[in-house]
């Protein structure tokens, strides 16, 4: 993996912190040239520095070009991470579910549409997409949070099976907590649900690099994740069943 990675240009979107920042030092370690994006300009900034990247600040819908340009003209690796995570339910208010949909879903679909017709000229192009274990199941408590990192899987699915005869790889990355400013952000659900299997960004990454050399499109930093989609795929009913319980749990909690 190390030769793959050596040399390449990278491009991490919302890596001023958490998951992002873990992902860009360990590419930097392997010996990427890494473009560091956050809307946060001194957090991206200073992760930059630390690696001795690039930062590229600003709405990770838009910068590609931008990014491009800093690794010299082109970009190997697309690590599509920055996320929003939107709690609420059906009655949260349309902004809210409009901003959940661009910011999981359509700033991925903006990059690829960028970055495929390149990639597919020369035959070669690695998306890697921050997804979430909300995107494989669900999680109590944010609709506009499941429902778009639902879709955010879906495009990754959809970009694996349409390209990968042409070269592209293309890696889901699906966890369930990490410890994060976005765990610390979802409250009495993540509470409950996220906080005891927590792990530390940097076990995200490592399990990249292991997908990454494997070459497989599903990367679960939790394992017992895979279990439990396979379960939801047999049986939806006796799964939804269960996963009622712990929102009724959650309801008597608050």
């Amino acid at each position: 993996m190390v030769g793959v990675v050596r040399g390449a240009g990278v491009v991490v979107t919302g890596a001023g912190g958490g998951i992002g920042a873990a992902l860009a030092r360990r590419f930097a370690a392997e010996g990427a040239r890494v473009v560091v994006n956050d809307l946060d300009a001194d957090r991206a900034g200073a992760v930059a520095d630390e690696i001795g990247g690039i930062a590229v600040p600003g709405d990770a819908s838009g910068i590609v070009a931008e990014a491009r340009a800093a690794l010299g003209g082109t970009v190997d690796v697309y690590c599509a991470n920055a996320g929003l995570a939107s709690g609420g339910s059906e009655a949260a208010e349309e902004k809210v579910w409009a901003l959940a949909w661009d910011v999981n879903v359509m700033a991925h679909v903006r990059a690829a549409n960028e970055l495929l017709p390149e990639w597919l000229e020369r035959g070669s192009g690695r998306f890697v997409s921050t997804v979430s274990a909300a995107g494989l199941l669900t999680m109590i408590g944010a609709a506009p949070y499941s429902v778009t990192k639902h879709g955010a899987y879906a495009f990754a699915e959809w970009l694996s099976l349409t390209y990968r005869h042409r070269g592209i790889k293309v890696h889901a990355i699906c966890p369930q907590g990490v410890r994060t400013d976005m765990l610390a952000g979802t409250g009495s659900a993540g509470d409950l649900v996220l906080t005891p299997t927590a792990i530390e960004p940097e076990a995200v990454a490592e399990a990249l690099f292991e997908g990454m050399a494997e070459d497989r499109f599903l990367i679960l930093p939790h394992p017992e994740v895979a279990g439990y989609y396979r379960a939801r795929a047999a049986d939806p009913d006796h799964w939804l069943t269960n996963m009622n319980h712990i929102q009724q749990k959650w309801e008597a909690t608050r």
